[in-house]
């Protein structure tokens, strides 16, 4: 009898590391925080031993659109505020633990290499210019910070025939990297990325403030280590990496 008790004792330690390891996190955020999260992500697992987060990267629609649908997910980080409020009025987002952790700036770029002489958004409405690439409306929020810097520059419905939709931000950046476009509409963080292929031509106003907020999915199954995770955001730790990357700060 001892030596069962002393075997189930063995057992219930051993098991101790296999629950621990069992504590794994799924973010699903922004394209745009691919290269700041993965260093967050390595951090945040540092200080949590045990813990693993598991990341998922794409359109703020798309993820939120998914999380809708029933994908397992813990933590939702948009790179807006209309995607985070759509999982609010779904209820799939737990309200009281949105924060805004980052800021970012809407940005115009070209080929740094063949690309028309360009200085201002309307030089985008010249002959030569004969694609510009955007993201697509629906899905990706620096498609609708484009659509309303360009509706208040009055240029958005002439610019249509010439515009090429991308599924992210970051295809964007792609797009405009290889010369398929002449001019592309980005954060400054995702150009910051690829200096050596594109150009920053000006910095784009007359949108939306671009922020980030983050938030607990409600039915997460690691609640109180997606609360952590999102806390951890506002550390000097992760602050300091985001503000490496070029992002501005967020709201405690």
């Amino acid at each position: 009898m001892k030596f069962l008790r002393r075997l189930a004792a063995v057992v219930a330690l051993a098991a101790v590391p296999l629950l621990a390891s069992a504590q794994q996190l799924t973010v699903s955020a922004a394209a745009s925080l691919t290269d700041a999260f993965r260093e967050i992500g390595t951090r945040f697992e540092a200080r949590k031993p045990g813990a693993t987060v598991r990341f998922n990267f794409a359109a703020s629609g798309v993820l939120i659109q998914q999380i809708v649908q029933g994908a397992p997910v813990d933590v939702f980080v948009s790179a807006d505020q209309e995607t985070m409020d759509r999982g609010v009025k779904e209820k799939v987002l737990d309200a009281s633990t949105r924060r805004d952790f980052a800021s970012n700036t809407l940005v115009m770029i070209a080929p740094l290499q063949g690309a028309p002489a360009l200085s201002k958004v309307g030089d985008l409405a010249a002959p030569e210019v004969k694609r510009i690439a955007v993201g697509k409306l629906a899905t990706v929020p620096v498609g609708r910070y484009t659509k309303q810097a360009l509706d208040t520059a009055k240029l958005w419905e002439t610019l249509q025939p010439k515009l090429v939709f991308a599924d992210n931000v970051r295809q964007v950046l792609d797009y405009v990297a290889r010369g398929e476009v002449e001019a592309g509409f980005v954060y400054r963080t995702d150009a910051e990325l690829m200096k050596d292929k594109v150009r920053v031509v000006l910095t784009i106003g007359h949108h939306a403030p671009v922020t980030y907020p983050a938030a607990v999915v409600s039915d997460s199954k690691q609640p109180a280590l997606a609360r952590e995770f999102v806390g951890f955001l506002f550390t000097p730790e992760a602050q300091g990496i985001l503000a490496r990357y070029g992002f501005g700060v967020g709201k405690p």
